[in-house]
């Protein structure tokens, strides 16, 4: 039987931990000037993918 491939874009951006899989957060990268600062502190956080797609995440990482 042959290995099955991890979608290579998947792997790059979610990783697996024992809460599920961890992700980065959108909205933080530029045009940061007119954001409150509650908002870019928040923005800095682990961040977690929704249960309801975390299924699908998991088939495009088979060995995560």
């Amino acid at each position: 039987m042959p290995k099955i491939r991890s979608n290579s874009g998947a792997a790059k951006r979610f990783k697996k931990t024992a809460k599920g899989f961890k992700r980065g957060s959108a909205f933080k990268r530029h045009i940061l000037t007119k954001k409150s600062s509650k908002t870019k502190r928040q923005l800095g956080g682990p961040t977690y993918v929704h249960e309801s797609d975390a299924k699908g995440i998991a088939r495009l990482l088979p060995y995560a």
